[in-house]
C-alpha cells in the first residue's frame, strides 16, 4: 500500500499562495501598530511640533503678523495632520524592516547582503534630504518669498496651506537625495554602465533642474537648492557604482564574453596562434597542404601568398570543386552536428530532472555543497517551474 504524501511534507512544494497573504497581512499590522504607538506618543505635542516645523516662515513674517486659519477646523487637523504624518517619517526604518522581512526568504544570499546597506542608507539620505530642507532651504524661500509682497499687502500664511507646501517641499528633497541609491541599483542591475551614466550627464544636469522647477515653488532659489544637491549626488552615485560593476561571464573554456558580443581570451599568449590572417586584397585565403614543403608547389599550380606560405591566394571567380575526401568529411560533419543538436534538444528536462533527483539524494547524504553545485547548474538550464524548484531548494538551505 502506498502512503499518501501531504504537500508539507514533500521539500520541492512551495508554500501557497494564501501563506504569503497572511504574512504580508501581519507584517502590515505590526507597522500599522508602530505608527499608531508613535503618534499617540506625538499627538499631545502636536501645537509644539507646529510651531517648530512654522518657525522658518514665522521669523520672517512682517513685525506685527502672525499666521491665521481659515478654516473652522484646522486649528485641530492641521496639527493632527502633521503628526500623524511625522509619527509615519519616523516609523520609516520600521516599515522598511517589515518589507525588508518578507522579501527577504526570495533573495539570494548575495543579494540580501547588497539590499540591506541599500535600505539602510536610502532612509538616512531621505532624512538627510528632509533636513536639508528645514535648516538651508525653509530659510532662504520664506526671507524670498515675504520680501517680494506687493507695498499694502499683509502676509498672512494659512496654517493648513503651509503644511502642504512643506510637506511636499520634504517629499521633494527626501526623494532627491536618493539619487546615489537609484545609480547604483540601475549599475548593479545591469541596465547601464557608469561610462554611459558620465557620458548622459548634460542631459542629467538638464534634468535636475527641470525637476527641480516642477517639485518646488516658482522661485530660482528652490529649484537650484534642489538641482544642485542632485547633481552633487548623482556623481557620488557614479563613483560609488564603479564598485557594483558586473564582470564579464567567463565561457567554459576560460574565455570572457565582453558585452559588445566579442570573445577575448583569458590567456593572451594563446591569441596569437588563433588571430585570423590578413586577406589579400582580390583574392580568397585557402589553407595549404600540410604535407607539402615550405617551397612546394600546390597540386593544381594555384599561386601562392609569398607573404605567408601557409596560405594559398586563389581568384575569387575561379570554382574549385571539392575532392571525394572532402565532400565526404564535410557530410560527416554535418550528420555530427545534425545528432549533437537533436541530443541537445531532446535532453535538457530529462537532464534537469535527474538532477533535482540528485539533488535530493545529496540533501539526504548531508552533502549541502554539491546540492547547491548542482542547483546553480538547474537556475542557468532549467525551465520555468524547475527554476522556483530550485530556488525553494535553495532558500531551505539558506535558513538550514
Amino acid at each position: 500500500m502506498t502512503k499518501n504524501h501531504e504537500p508539507a511534507d514533500n521539500p520541492l512544494q512551495e508554500q501557497p499562495f494564501v501563506s504569503h497573504l497572511l504574512e504580508l497581512r501581519d507584517r502590515l499590522l505590526r507597522a500599522v501598530v508602530v505608527v499608531a504607538v508613535v503618534f499617540l506618543c506625538l499627538f499631545p505635542f502636536a501645537n509644539d511640533i507646529y510651531i517648530w516645523v512654522a518657525s522658518p516662515l514665522m521669523a520672517h513674517l512682517p513685525v506685527g503678523t502672525s499666521m491665521i486659519a481659515t478654516e473652522v477646523a484646522s486649528p485641530f487637523l492641521t496639527p493632527f495632520k502633521l503628526s500623524l504624518v511625522a509619527a509615519v517619517f519616523l516609523s520609516m526604518p520600521f516599515i522598511l524592516y517589515q518589507i525588508w522581512a518578507f522579501i527577504a526568504p526570495g533573495l539570494y544570499r548575495h543579494e540580501k547582503r547588497m539590499v540591506m546597506p541599500l535600505v539602510v542608507s536610502s532612509t538616512l539620505l531621505f532624512y538627510i534630504g528632509m533636513l536639508f530642507a528645514y535648516y538651508v532651504v525653509f530659510p532662504l524661500v520664506f526671507a524670498f518669498l515675504t520680501s517680494t509682497a506687493p507695498e499694502g499687502i499683509t502676509v498672512a500664511t494659512d496654517i493648513s496651506k503651509y503644511l502642504d507646501f512643506i510637506l511636499t517641499l520634504f517629499f521633494a528633497f527626501g526623494m532627491a537625495f536618493e539619487v546615489p541609491i537609484a545609480t547604483i541599483i540601475l549599475v548593479w542591475m545591469g541596465i547601464t554602465s557608469p561610462e554611459k551614466l558620465a557620458e548622459k550627464r548634460p542631459y542629467i544636469i538638464v534634468g535636475a533642474f527641470l525637476l527641480g522647477m516642477l517639485l518646488t515653488p516658482p522661485d530660482v532659489i528652490s529649484q537650484t537648492l534642489l538641482a544642485l544637491p542632485m547633481w552633487i549626488l548623482f556623481e557620488l552615485g557614479l563613483i560609488f557604482s564603479r564598485m557594483f560593476v558586473r564582470q564579464p561571464d567567463r565561457d567554459e573554456n576560460g574565455e570572457q564574453e565582453p558585452a559588445d558580443g566579442s570573445i577575448t581570451s583569458a590567456n593572451p599568449s594563446t591569441e596569437t596562434a588563433g588571430d585570423p590572417p590578413v586577406y589579400p586584397a582580390g583574392g580568397s585565403v585557402v589553407p595549404v597542404d600540410s604535407d607539402l614543403g615550405a617551397g612546394a608547389t600546390p597540386p593544381d599550380d594555384r599561386p601562392r601568398f609569398d607573404g605567408d606560405p601557409g596560405m594559398d591566394v586563389v581568384d575569387p571567380e575561379r570554382f574549385v570543386p571539392l575532392s571525394d575526401e572532402e565532400l565526404e568529411a564535410e557530410l560527416n560533419l554535418i550528420e555530427a552536428q545534425e545528432d549533437q543538436q537533436e541530443e541537445v534538444a531532446a535532453g535538457p528536462t530529462d537532464l534537469i530532472e535527474q538532477k533535482l533527483l540528485q539533488i535530493q539524494a545529496l540533501r539526504d547524504e548531508g552533502d549541502e555543497l554539491g546540492a547547491r553545485q548542482l542547483l546553480y547548474e538547474v537556475l542557468a538550464d532549467g525551465s520555468g517551474s524547475q527554476i522556483e524548484v530550485a530556488r525553494n531548494i535553495l532558500q531551505q538551505l539558506d535558513q538550514g
